[in-house]
């Protein structure tokens, strides 16, 4: 599956310690096969971010994201990664 960063993702990605960089990598390569692998606990959100869905990177850490679709096809756009108070 294409993967798309807001740049506000890739602020924030940039900013993470190395292994959990290296980790996201990692799961973001299990999203790509499937978005919905248990290992990923992928979830949808509720109330005022109830179109947006999330994975765990590790236990903290997360990355907020949705699906989109045009000509080309499905993709996901990552928008945010770090500790639940992306939330917020």
């Amino acid at each position: 599956m294409e993967v798309l960063y807001s740049p506000k993702f890739v602020r924030q990605y940039k900013k993470l310690p190395r292994e959990i960089q290296e980790l996201a990598a990692k799961r973001e390569d299990i999203f790509r096969v499937n978005p919905f692998d248990s290992r990923l606990k992928t979830h949808k959100l509720t109330g005022r971010l109830k179109e947006f869905s999330a994975f765990w990177i590790d236990y903290h850490i997360r990355i907020m994201f949705d699906f989109a679709e045009d000509s080309k096809g499905k993709y996901a756009r990552f928008y945010q990664i770090g500790p639940h108070d992306i939330y917020d």
